[in-house]
């Protein structure tokens, strides 16, 4: 294998992820439903702003597979970065929940009250002499 085919293989990988970003905005979500776990509702995602990442990312494949010999480079390069940053924007909410939103911690939390068996101190340990 020639060194040349690298970026050609990386350039393809980015344009997979690029696809997967833009196919998971468009196509529909047929979930059926399930028992929510969480204490509060989950974050929604903005479906425009992910397909606008993955756009952008498509720019970013665009521009490793040409290798410098596609007089646009630069032009997908800016657009990709464009397109990256209006998709995070758009997705600021679900993007902040992901990185920093943890929740509350169980062990320690004043006042709650033990709504699940795991959640429940652990019974008192009979002793015997």
């Amino acid at each position: 294998m020639r060194i040349e085919v690298i970026p050609l293989i990386v350039g393809v990988l980015i344009g997979l992820v690029g696809l997967g970003l833009v196919a998971d905005a468009w196509i529909p979500e047929d979930v059926a439903p399930f028992r929510e776990r969480r204490r509060r509702p989950r974050t929604e995602r903005s479906l425009g702003g992910e397909a606008l990442i993955g756009l952008g990312v498509l720019c970013f494949a665009a521009a490793v597979v040409s290798r410098d010999t596609w007089d646009y480079v630069n032009v997908a390069v800016i657009a990709g970065g464009v397109l990256l940053l209006i998709g995070a924007w758009m997705n600021r909410r679900y993007l902040r929940d992901r990185f920093v939103n943890r929740g509350a911690l169980r062990r320690g939390e004043e006042g709650r009250t033990h709504r699940h068996e795991k959640d429940a101190p652990p019974p008192p340990r009979s002793r015997i002499r």
